[in-house]
Formats: C-alpha cells, structure tokens, sequence
C-alpha cells in the first residue's frame, strides 16, 4: 500500500409507473458466497455459503402463496470472486489519509461512495461485477471510517474537497460517483462543486442531506423518536433479508463494526443542499431505493426526483436500507444499464 500524492428524462427503460419508476425484482446467480470477516479489507474475503436473494413461492391453487416442500424464503447470492486491487492511501488536507482501493484498467472510473453504515469494504458484491464489465472501480473510506486518518478537524477539507483530491491523486478525469445512503450527500455536494469532472451520478437509499423545511418535516415523519437507539440492521436492512438469509446480516455487521474509528468527526460540505441547488444538477442522475427502505421509501424518491432536471428512478424489491447488499443482483443490473447508457 502506498502514498500518493430544459427538463430531461423522467423515466428510464421498463417504466411501471407515473413518474417513471421502475421496480427491480430479486435474483441471484454466481459463485460460492464469501462474507467479510476480520480485520482485512476487500481481499478479506472467507468462503461460508450465505448470501441474499428471493425465492419464489408456488400457488397452491387456493388464491395463497404455497411452496412445494420445505420454505425456502431466500436463496443466497454469492457474492463473487474479487478482482486484485491496488490499495492507496491519499493525503488529504490537515494530516488525513483516505484508504483506498483501484481495480485499474483503462475503463471508465466509478467511484462507489459508503453508506454512513459502513466504509470502503462495503462494495465486495460490486467490485468484480464492476471492474470484470470494463470499468476502473475505485471505492474509499472517508474520514474516520475504516482503514482512514480523519487528521485535524479544524484543518479538514470539505468531503467533497477530499472526493476532489482523491480524484486528482488517481489521475481521474471524469468519473461516474454512485453512492449510498450517506455517501448520496457527499455525491450531491461534490455534483455540485465540480460538474464538469462527472459523467453520471447514481444515488441509492439516501436522504441526500436536502435542509428545505418542508423536506426535514417529511423525512422526520417517517421515523418515531427512539428510531435510532433500535440496532443498525433493524434501522437499515428490510425485514426479508434480516429474517432471511441472519448469516449475510452478521457478514454486514461485520464491516459496520469496523467502520468507525476513534478519531472520527463531522466532517463539513461546500454547499447547502437544497431544492433550488439540485435543481441547478444537469447531469444524469439516477436514483434507487428499496421498497422496505425506512429512511427514502419509493415515495420519498419521487419527491426528490421532481427536483431533478435528467433523472430516473428504480425500487430495488425486498431491500430496506441497502439493496446493494441486500439485492445486489438487482442493484448491479440498475446500475450497469444506467452507467452503459451515459
């Protein structure tokens, strides 16, 4: 590991609804599954057998879902064999350092922004998928999550500011960001500072820091007081997957409970979000969510996708919080058919 130093579109193809909304159903296919454990990061990989993905149930011919033989609820999807990566540490503003991996090539970057939830090991269903498709993945860890120094608060650059340097130490020109759930505000902040430096923005399950008051109202709305002392898998994966498949929920908490480290800190943004500010976006934007998504449920997308001048939205079904974990089968597809289109 070394230092370095006029409206558009609405909907996209297969829409299914009036704000052209289009509902990704579960599958599964691949290798054996792998779930991240100790403390490496996406080579870290231990073969167990458990993954995420749906089964579907037989009608047993009285108006009911009936399955023949024992319930299968969820067949695993395995997650499949990494690519090799190059892992950096860049220096950032006031004595921080990013972790990060790169899978290379001559393909266009995406960069895959972590959820609050997690840190740079969070991409392990997306890496190859990814990389083996003809793009360079790069995912990272901000400021205080794993494998990152988060340095001198009072010296730190903005995320989006380390986002840039990032990009600049990779030698990246212009690059697809598709991000999730917390790392959905990072994308909009860095939209927002350098357009000219993106080719795509995809953001998945993610309240995307917008601070308009009737905005704030809505989205507390959703979540009773108390809502965030209920454990992470609760608040954040659907209750398919959780009661499903409990061997890929603990391969999650896993990488959750490495993510923070103890110099951790708020980092600021360069801009407030705000309804007026997305609708200044032009790029290519699109936005997923899944239907048991507690923090961005489908509704709550379409809301924000009115604000957006070229964008297209898509339900992931049977996921909450993370449909890339959850339903990456699902999610890769969404993801690779928008990034093969811009």
């Amino acid at each position: 590991m070394g230092d370095i130093g006029g409206r558009g579109r609405r909907g996209g193809r297969g829409d299914t609804g009036d704000r052209g909304e289009e509902r990704m159903p579960a599958g599964s296919s691949g290798p054996s599954r792998r779930a991240l454990v100790g403390r490496g990061a996406l080579a870290a990989l231990a073969v167990t057998g458990v993954g995420a993905g749906q089964a579907s149930a037989a009608d047993d011919g009285a108006g009911r879902g009936g399955v023949e033989g024992p319930a299968v609820p969820w067949e695993p999807v395995p997650v499949p064999e990494q690519v090799p990566v190059t892992e950096h540490r860049v220096p950032v503003a006031g004595g921080g350092s990013l972790w990060c991996w790169d899978t290379g090539g001559n393909g266009e970057p995406v960069v895959l922004l972590h959820p609050g939830s997690g840190s740079g090991e969070s991409w392990p269903y997306q890496q190859p998928v990814l990389a083996r498709a003809g793009f360079r993945t790069i995912g990272y860890s901000r400021r205080g999550a794993h494998g990152s120094v988060a340095g001198d608060p009072a010296r730190a650059d903005t995320v989006s500011g380390d986002l840039h340097t990032l990009a600049d130490q990779l030698g990246l020109d212009r690059f697809h960001l598709a991000a999730s759930a917390a790392g959905g505000q990072v994308a909009v902040d860095h939209a927002l500072s350098h357009p000219e430096r993106l080719r795509s923005l995809t953001v998945s399950g993610s309240i995307m820091g917008i601070s308009d008051a009737d905005y704030t109202r809505l989205s507390a709305s959703l979540r009773p007081a108390g809502f965030s002392q209920l454990p992470v898998e609760f608040q954040e994966l659907g209750p398919s997957y959780r009661g499903g498949d409990p061997a890929g929920v603990a391969a999650w908490l896993a990488i959750h409970a490495r993510a923070r480290t103890d110099d951790a800190f708020s980092q600021t943004f360069a801009h407030t979000i705000t309804w007026a500010a997305l609708e200044t976006l032009a790029l290519p934007v699109q936005l997923i969510t899944g239907d048991a998504d507690l923090y961005s449920p489908p509704s709550v997308k379409r809301l924000i996708a009115r604000h957006l001048r070229d964008v297209e939205t898509h339900v992931i079904t049977e996921a909450g919080h993370n449909p890339h974990w959850e339903q990456p089968a699902a999610w890769n597809h969404t993801l690779l058919t928008f990034l093969n289109q811009h």
